[in-house]
């Protein structure tokens, strides 16, 4: 039998902070971003084989997440990293219980592997897990302050970093019609995009979501009404804008694959299909070297699978949590384990 635990990183006791990094210890948690982590169990269940070391939590949010993998795992440590100071400060104080073994850090997803390197030993150590949930939180999406709500009235907003150059406000007044046409489309709206795009542009300005949502809902039809709140796939489709999600995803995990150690594990939590096609690409590529080979032939080309899939479809919330947390039932988690050569053996 393999033995699990066959490579072993070490965290470094003095490595710099990068951003505004917390140690845990030093923050008491917002009371406010209460929030549900989505799929708990199974990721705590993906990340208990991995080896000894720093599992990095690259949405962090309010620490849901990185509790449960604490709690459940002794053998590892957690680096948390999120753009949002609410987050930040919520999750520092949700973990400070782990004294120790559990730093937040305010920093974008996307320079993951830049802010991991600086708290490893060793220039060439690599990481034995990745967490990405790139869901909203709760208290993000309830804050009507924060702009990311349909339901509530608050201003257009939607950054997840409020310091981000750009806003709901500046894409709903200043995309054009095939600018904003376009964004639909990619969020699921189909032929409703253009529709709904006209609507907006016509309407300007717009300062409010509550009435945004109400342009939207008036420029769909009723019967495409009854399949939920018309704007639910318009606000996510510019919260996606604003945020730059995908390319951010993207980006997220070319540093994956840069700080990886054999043996960890990277998982990923989805809530839109274009999310899920950017990491069922990514995870396939790993899992099978890029071979360019044809389907159903060996291959020839000398591809070098670095991952297996740990589950070949996403998995899906149980009706059980999804009842209880309904905000579970879009997630799909997908993870694969490294069996490529670490960062200190000639990856980049």
């Amino acid at each position: 039998m393999e033995d699990p635990y066959s490579a072993r990183f070490h965290l470094s006791q003095s490595g710099r902070n990068p951003g505004d990094t917390q140690p845990v210890e030093g923050l008491q948690m917002d009371q406010d971003f209460a929030h549900q982590p989505v799929m708990a169990a199974e990721v705590v269940e993906l990340f208990g084989p991995v080896p000894p070391g720093l599992v990095v939590d690259a949405t962090v949010g309010g620490g849901g997440h990185a509790a449960a993998l604490l709690e459940a795992h002794p053998h590892l440590s957690l680096l948390g990293i999120d753009q949002d100071p609410d987050a930040v400060a919520a999750a520092t104080g949700a973990l400070a219980r782990f004294r120790g073994r559990a730093t937040v850090v305010r920093d974008r997803f996307d320079r993951l592997a830049a802010v991991v390197r600086s708290f490893l030993d060793r220039p060439g150590a690599g990481v034995s897990g990745v967490l990405i949930d790139l869901g909203v939180s709760s208290p993000q999406l309830d804050r009507p302050e924060r702009g990311f709500s349909y339901r509530t009235s608050g201003p257009l907003d939607m950054r997840m970093d409020q310091a981000g150059a750009l806003s709901a406000a500046d894409v709903v007044n200043g995309y054009s019609t095939a600018e904003l046409t376009r964004l639909f489309m990619a969020s699921g709206e189909g032929r409703l995009a253009a529709r709904i795009a006209r609507a907006i542009v016509a309407g300007r300005p717009h300062a409010d979501t509550a009435e945004l949502a109400e342009v939207v809902a008036s420029a769909v039809p009723a019967a495409a009404r009854r399949r939920g709140h018309p704007a639910r796939r318009v606000f996510q489709a510019i919260r996606m804008e604003v945020n730059a999600e995908v390319p951010a995803l993207a980006a997220a995990l070319d540093g994956v694959e840069a700080i990886m150690g054999p043996g960890g594990r990277c998982c990923v939590l989805s809530y839109h299909s274009g999310e899920d096609k950017v990491v069922k690409a990514r995870f396939g590529e790993w899992a099978d070297g890029g071979c360019q080979c044809p389907p159903g032939l060996p291959c020839a080309c000398g591809a070098v699978p670095v991952a297996r899939l740990l589950n070949r479809r996403a998995r899906r919330a149980t009706p059980a949590e999804v009842e209880a947390n309904p905000r579970a039932k879009a997630a799909r988690l997908r993870a694969v384990e490294w069996v490529g050569a670490g960062p200190d053996e000639g990856r980049p």
